[in-house]
């Protein structure tokens, strides 16, 4: 029996310029592609492709609808937005694999990276992820509240620059105000703060902003907040947006 390939494929933050040449190639190859209707309606439709959407909350069942798919022989394509490794389907896939039946680990699984959320917003701010940062979640559905404080107390004690994904729901609407009260426990209120939402679509913004004031600015689920270490820099420019950056060294250190 042919045992088919699931391709697990990032689409990037939006704008179809930044879909890499590799996901264009595969999602042309694909006899069935899977995904969240939002990031569905990305895709060029091809003649005689099937197109499978599905909910935002259904990544298991999605995966295994895919995996089911593809143990019959077909090239399937599951698309997530962004990277599908950052906080999204590559890792959903996995975990399927890990507790389904044996078959599906023969499957021919291939993930093709897409530019993340937290890049996109970087790149148009100038370069805050100059040194060293992380990512966190502020999403509670998988993990428990108490986990995200203690990371992002580390996060700031650690010196890190910080990219927050999921900063806020319908069903979370105080969770990104009560992260900036952690923060500023430890990081001054000085710190810029960037909100990105839709970075590279048509609707795109970019507030720049400090820890101080941060919770005044609106912020929902196509947002991607990045809040600077104490290093981190502000360039203001006449009559262009400022540049934001954190240095490659620390004040003393080693070039």
């Amino acid at each position: 029996m042919k045992i088919g390939r699931l391709s697990v494929i990032g689409l990037g933050p939006g704008d179809p310029s930044q879909l890499t040449a590799e996901a264009s190639a595969v999602l042309a190859e694909a006899n069935a592609v899977y995904g969240y209707g939002p990031y569905l309606a990305r895709v060029s439709p091809r003649r005689g492709q099937q197109r499978l959407a599905s909910n935002n909350r259904e990544e298991g069942s999605r995966a295994r609808a895919a995996l089911q798919h593809a143990e019959t022989g077909l090239h399937v394509a599951l698309v997530s937005g962004g990277d599908p490794g950052v906080f999204a389907m590559a890792a959903a896939v996995c975990e399927e694999i890990e507790r389904g039946p044996e078959i599906w680990r023969s499957v021919d699984v291939a993930i093709i990276p897409g530019i993340t959320a937290m890049l996109a917003v970087a790149a148009r701010a100038g370069a805050p992820l100059g040194h060293d940062f992380c990512a966190i979640s502020l999403s509670d559905n998988l993990k428990p509240w108490t986990s995200i404080e203690r990371r992002l107390a580390a996060a700031a004690f650690g010196g890190f620059v910080i990219a927050i994904y999921n900063p806020v729901s319908r069903a979370r609407p105080h969770q990104l105000r009560a992260a900036f009260g952690i923060l500023r426990r430890t990081l001054p209120g000085t710190t810029p703060v960037l909100f990105g939402r839709a970075i590279g679509r048509c609707e795109e913004s970019l507030v720049v902003s400090t820890l101080s004031s941060a919770d005044a600015i609106s912020a929902d689920m196509a947002t991607l907040v990045i809040v600077g270490s104490e290093h981190t820099r502000v360039i203001e420019r006449p009559e262009r947006p400022p540049l934001v950056y954190t240095p490659r060294a620390f004040p003393g250190g080693m070039r």
